[in-house]
């Protein structure tokens, strides 16, 4: 696992083992930022269920601002730092130890973009779906990452489902604000 562009290109990015650990594939994460390219720039990003990083890594890399990066594995935040560090990336960071649920209803952080790839199974996806626009800027973007076939919401408060890009077993799904009719 490396980061594909920008500042931080080419670096290696360690990982946790096991089964439930699922990094995104390269061609997937290409994929994402190509969707984002033209938004990244001076943003504020949030990489919830960040795992090791990758995603909000990247983010960075290419122009954002600063990232939070959220994961209740204390063996996750500790890889997060640990690839913040290797990449240089660490004053734009910040890194939080939390469930990722109970951030969201917390935090006063306003959030640009918002990456989020929970575990697969488990209705995380959904749950955080219903609480993220309360974090999000009116400009905001939603990227989420699940298995190809898993049922997604048409809408996330006032954020509607705008895109669905299927790659192989997975797809990701793009949140943008539903514009106010006149």
């Amino acid at each position: 696992m490396r980061v594909i562009t920008g500042k931080a290109r080419g670096r290696k990015l360690a990982t946790l083992e096991g089964n439930d650990v699922r990094p995104t594939a390269d061609r997937v994460k290409e994929a994402l930022f190509s969707i984002l390219q033209f938004e990244l720039e001076g943003r504020q990003v949030l990489d919830l269920f960040a795992g090791s990083g990758q995603l909000g890594i990247e983010a960075l890399s290419r122009g954002a601002a600063h990232c939070t990066f959220v994961d209740a594995s204390k063996a996750s935040v500790a890889v997060v730092q640990r690839n913040l560090a290797a990449t240089s990336l660490s004053a734009e960071a910040t890194v939080v130890c939390a469930d990722a649920l109970s951030f969201l209803g917390r935090t006063y952080a306003a959030y640009d973009i918002a990456l989020l790839d929970p575990p697969y199974g488990k209705g995380l996806l959904q749950k955080a779906l219903e609480k993220i626009p309360a974090v999000m800027r009116d400009s905001g973007v939603i990227v989420c990452e699940s298995p190809r076939e898993e049922a997604l919401p048409e809408t996330a408060g006032p954020f509607a489902l705008y895109r669905r890009y299927p790659y192989g077993k997975v797809s990701l799904a793009v949140y943008r604000k539903l514009e106010a009719e006149d």
